[in-house]
């Protein structure tokens, strides 16, 4: 344990983690679903400008400062555990995962800067599976920290 959070600025730190979590993971959803449809608009299109706005926005002002914060928040937890926790397979699971969001996350940075230069060469279809990676890094993750498994 690096440091002793307890009682009620533990909870604190634990509730904002879980609204920095919940924001970044409807960024998470919500952001990959609008390039489904910009990419099935013309390059030049008043649409495709619009989506780029809305893409920008989407990821700027939510999903960066909620990424951020998630992790802030998420290392002074780490910090409190006891060392024994680091032992746990459930932990290196979900930290694998968390892993992955953040590989995501930065996927769809890049996919942003293609839109936003008119580059993009995937189809709709590629990023309607790539909507559903969070959903099944999110599941793992829940049940990691919930249930626990391999405690």
């Amino acid at each position: 344990m690096l440091w002793d959070l307890s009682g009620e600025a533990w909870m604190w730190t634990k509730a904002l983690h879980i609204i920095c979590v919940m924001a970044w993971m409807a960024g998470h959803f919500y952001l990959p679903r609008l390039y489904v449809y910009h990419a099935q608009e013309p390059a030049d299109s008043a649409t495709g400008e619009t989506f780029k706005i809305m893409e920008r926005r989407l990821l700027k002002a939510i999903m960066n400062p909620a990424a951020v914060g998630s992790l802030v928040f998420g290392l002074i937890l780490l910090g409190n555990l006891y060392e024994d926790a680091w032992l746990s397979i459930w932990l290196w699971v979900k930290l694998v995962c968390v892993v992955g969001l953040f590989v995501m996350h930065f996927l769809n940075m890049k996919w942003r800067m293609e839109f936003l230069e008119d580059r993009n060469q995937r189809s709709h279809k590629f990023y309607r599976y790539a909507n559903e990676v969070p959903t099944v890094l999110m599941i793992v993750l829940i049940i990691m920290v919930v249930v626990k498994p391999w405690e």
